[in-house]
């Protein structure tokens, strides 16, 4: 089997991952980048073990250096085989055009004028003298020149999120920037209100702790980034290929072998990658053409990488830096979240290796032979050292320090590791191009969250969280009462109108996370989400903390969701498959995901930490049943359990799997009525083959 290649994945990465195809630019520009990065990692990095500076300087320079970075290493418009020629490469601003370096110049000065200005200012200009009072006493009445500077870092935000990710979230938030101005104006006469003037929304949005300069900007620069540059400074020492043999040894000698080392390793990479189309590149590289080589269809090989990479967004400790967001949010320890997430992300990779078992099983594959299964006690040799960073950052987070000290530490440990390992020693070259890449991982990042505020600022200011909530609600309720009149004839069913009512509100409001979180990092994400989608939630009476993760783990699968399936296409363009027929596959690969958010709301005991609902019989009923319904839609999904199973017979498993999945003990004999035939007809089956087995 082939070895984990950190090149190959790195050139993968920039090839399918849109976020990181950058123009080339000069060479006196290009050092500049690369010194100004490492400059900016190092500066993140120091704070986070000094502490941070007070919160407006902090945030405006992050902000600050990601329009930088962002500004001259992104075109405004892309394009594919840049020339020197085209680009105008070997002109005096080196290839990046003049509009480029005025919003640079805006950029910069937007993000740290607040900062400059917080306990005023008096300056002479021209013989003119001009006196800005401090900020506590402009809020809410402020100056024009602050009404100048908020739009122009308004205006240059959308711009960088359009750069980095795409036209979709600009024009989101834009319509987010219309509904607060033109409230009066709304034709819904819920969604009305009264409306905020241009000075008193841009001073909504642009002075600390309302909008731009919330929550989310202060989480990504002080915790986002420094768990991404860990990621990829511990891909750097060694930690992927001990992942990969790590997976080998414990799940390449099975059924399937390469395919489930593929969902072992990617769930075990995804605890260190912030980033489900980084990990899906990463360790797709070596997995893929592996799954290919043994017999696994491309579309479907692609498909178990994409759903495997994407579980490790909602797979602790790190969740795509989520967790970390909401803990603040609920204003819970970061463990908690970390306790609840836990068997959730379980029940997602029981379906992926589920599914991938029974492909195999139906394709005839075998595992890996014992000559190309590394040693246990070699690949420990070999590799002990390069866990020791990812120990350190969980112990440290686990004992009650803040995140980012955490990132120090365990960045640190990193370092240490990295110089003093003889079998993956690092170099002060990899070094610097580690913080490079993982700046330019955090670029996306950093803009689309800086922008995210004026979502979150918006929904503050105007209520609308709650007013589409209602709405909700409200067509829940008269949906609820057309499909009551239905259900009444079949027997031991007796559904009332309120739980009709939740369950067709968390349909919608599910469906409605999968697309407003396609394209979008993990993290931003999750924060417009838990700003438009959660109220709602709570309006039905749902724990704030299973409201919050149901509306996470259901953007989240917006990476495997057709047609906007990112980690999917990625992973298709490494196989060389369909990227439809790739996305489809890791959609149904992740059935584990799609249906579990539903478990843990009807039955919060799942997620341990809520006393109010946990009992030790509700927490195994909830989990046996959760698991083995996964299991038998998993088989379903793959038409085979001990032997191939017909269009009638999957459809029965499928109905038995959901039915199990329901945390009920009605549902459950509900899926024992439906598995049964199913079940006798495979057994007869299973026995009728052994003889013509054995004579061959």
């Amino acid at each position: 089997m082939e070895k984990f290649s950190l090149e190959r994945a790195l050139s993968l990465e920039s090839k399918y991952d849109d976020s990181l195809q950058t123009r080339p630019i000069g060479s006196w520009l290009a050092k500049f980048v690369l010194f100004f990065s490492v400059f900016f990692a190092l500066y993140h990095y120091v704070t986070a073990g000094i502490g941070v500076p007070v919160d407006f300087w902090h945030m405006g320079a992050h902000m600050s250096g990601v329009i930088i970075l962002i500004f001259i290493s992104f075109p405004a418009l892309k394009k594919r085989n840049y020339t020197a020629e085209k680009t105008g490469l070997d002109g005096k601003l080196s290839g990046v055009p003049v509009y480029d370096w005025i919003f640079i110049i805006i950029g910069v000065a937007a993000s740290l004028y607040v900062g400059f200005t917080w306990y005023g200012l008096d300056f002479d200009f021209l013989g003119l003298s001009y006196s800005i009072p401090e900020q506590v006493l402009r809020m809410g009445v402020p100056l024009p020149i602050d009404v100048v500077f908020g739009t122009l870092l308004i205006i240059v935000l959308l711009e960088a999120v359009r750069r980095t990710i795409g036209i979709v979230v600009p024009i989101i938030i834009s319509i987010f920037i219309g509904y607060a101005v033109l409230g009066p104006y709304i034709p819904i006469q819920i969604l009305k209100h009264p409306g905020l003037s241009w000075s008193l929304f841009v001073n909504n949005m642009y002075f600390p702790d309302l909008g731009i300069y919330g929550v989310t900007l202060w989480i990504v620069s002080t915790v986002v980034f420094h768990f991404v540059l860990f990621g990829v400074l511990a891909q750097r020492i060694g930690l992927g290929q001990f992942f990969v043999d790590l997976a080998t040894v414990a799940a390449g000698r099975y059924t399937g072998g390469l395919a489930k080392v593929s969902v072992v390793s990617s769930a075990l990479f995804g605890t260190i990658s912030g980033s489900s189309i980084a990990n899906t590149v990463s360790t797709g590289s070596l997995t893929i053409p592996n799954m290919k080589k043994s017999g696994y269809p491309g579309h479907f090989a692609g498909g178990v990488e994409a759903a495997a990479s994407a579980g490790g967004q909602i797979t602790p400790p790190i969740m795509g830096a989520a967790a970390f967001v909401l803990a603040e949010f609920l204003e819970i320890p970061y463990s908690t979240v970390v306790i609840a997430a836990a068997i959730p992300a379980a029940m997602h990779y029981i379906g992926v290796m589920s599914i991938v078992h029974f492909k195999a099983k139906r394709l005839g594959l075998k595992g890996l032979s014992s000559d190309q299964i590394p040693l246990i006690l070699e690949v420990l040799k070999r590799g002990w050292m390069t866990a020791i960073p990812l120990i350190v950052l969980i112990y440290v987070l686990f004992s009650g320090y803040s995140p980012h000290m955490a990132a120090f530490w365990g960045i640190t440990a990193v370092l240490v590791v990295g110089f003093i390992n003889p079998n993956h020693r690092i170099t002060l070259g990899d070094l610097i191009a580690g913080a490079s890449q993982g700046v330019k991982y955090a670029l996306s990042v950093g803009a689309v969250c800086a922008a995210i505020g004026i979502v979150v600022g918006v929904v503050n200011a105007t209520g609308l969280g709650f007013r589409l909530g209602f709405m909700v609600t409200n067509s829940a309720l008269g949906m609820g009462e057309s499909l009551q009149s239905i259900l009444f004839y079949i027997p031991l069913i007796n559904f009332e109108l309120d739980q009709l009512t939740l369950f067709i509100s968390l349909i919608l409001i599910a469906v409605t996370c999968i697309l407003m979180g396609a394209g979008l990092p993990t993290t931003a994400l999750y924060v417009m989400l838990a700003t438009v989608a959660q109220p709602a939630l709570g309006n039905l009476g749902i724990p704030p903390l299973a409201s919050h993760l149901f509306v996470l783990y259901y953007g989240v699968i917006s990476e495997i969701t057709p047609p906007v399936c990112a980690s999917a296409y990625a992973a298709a363009g490494i196989a060389g498959s369909n990227p439809f027929k790739t996305g489809l596959s890791a959609f149904s690969l992740g059935i584990g995901k799609l249906l579990v958010p539903m478990v843990f709301v009807y039955s919060p005991a799942m997620l341990i930490v809520l006393d109010d609902y946990f009992t030790w019989q509700e927490f195994l009923h909830t989990v046996i049943t959760c698991g083995l319904g996964v299991f038998l839609l998993s088989a379903s999904v793959a038409g085979y359990f001990l032997v191939s199973m017909n269009g009638p017979s999957r459809l029965l498993f499928g109905l038995a799997g959901i039915f199990l999945v329901a945390p009920s003990w009605t549902s459950t004999v509900y899926a024992l009525i439906f598995a049964s035939p199913v079940l006798f007809l495979q057994i007869v089956q299973y026995m009728r083959s052994q003889p013509t087995k054995q004579r061959v």
